[in-house]
C-alpha cells in the first residue's frame, strides 16, 4: 500500500472537513442511491444512460468519502493553543508589504487542504507560505515564486 501523506491543518480546517464528510455520508450518499433506484425502474440496464450516470456519481462520491476519511485519519492537527504570533506559522495571519511594488497584502496561512488563494488563505507549502514560515515582525523575507522573487516586510502577525 502506499505510504499515506500526513495532511496540517487548524482545527478549524479539520471541522470542515468532518462537516464536508458528514454531509456525504448522511445526505449525498443517499441522494446517489435514490437515482440509482429511479434509474433501474427505466428497464434494460445494460442501455440506460441515467443509471450509469447515477453508479458513476456514485463513485465519484465514494471516493471523496474515502479520500477525506484518510485526510481526517492522517492529520496533525495545530491546535488553536499552539499557534503563537512571535513567527509565521500555520494557523496565523500575516500582514506583509512587498517592498518592490509597495503594495500591502495580508495572508492566512493555512494547510493545503484549506488554502483558498481568491480569500488570501495559502497554504504553508506554497512557495509564499514556504518563504514566510517562521519569519518575525519586521523582518524582509525574500521568496522565489514562479514569476521571480518577492521581497516582503513582515507588518503583524496575528492569530486566525
Amino acid at each position: 500500500m502506499a505510504e499515506e501523506k500526513t495532511t496540517i491543518l487548524t482545527e478549524s480546517g479539520l471541522k470542515k472537513l468532518e462537516e464536508q464528510l458528514d454531509y456525504l455520508i448522511s445526505v449525498r450518499r443517499n441522494e446517489v442511491s435514490e437515482q440509482i433506484a429511479i434509474a433501474r425502474g427505466f428497464g434494460d440496464l445494460s442501455e440506460n444512460a441515467e443509471y450509469d450516470e447515477a453508479k458513476k456519481e456514485q463513485a465519484k462520491v465514494e471516493a471523496e468519502i474515502t479520500r477525506l476519511q484518510t485526510t481526517i485519519r492522517t492529520a496533525t492537527v495545530v491546535a488553536d493553543d499552539e499557534i503563537t504570533t512571535e513567527k509565521v506559522s500555520i494557523g496565523t495571519i500575516v500582514k506583509v508589504k512587498d517592498l518592490d511594488e509597495g503594495e500591502t497584502y495580508e495572508y492566512a496561512i493555512v494547510g493545503a487542504n484549506e488554502a483558498d488563494p481568491f480569500s488570501d488563505k495559502i497554504s504553508v507549502e506554497s512557495p509564499v507560505g514556504q518563504g514566510l514560515q517562521g519569519a518575525k515582525k519586521n523582518q524582509t523575507v525574500t521568496i522565489t515564486i514562479p514569476a521571480g522573487t518577492v521581497r516582503y516586510k513582515i507588518l503583524s502577525i496575528r492569530k486566525m
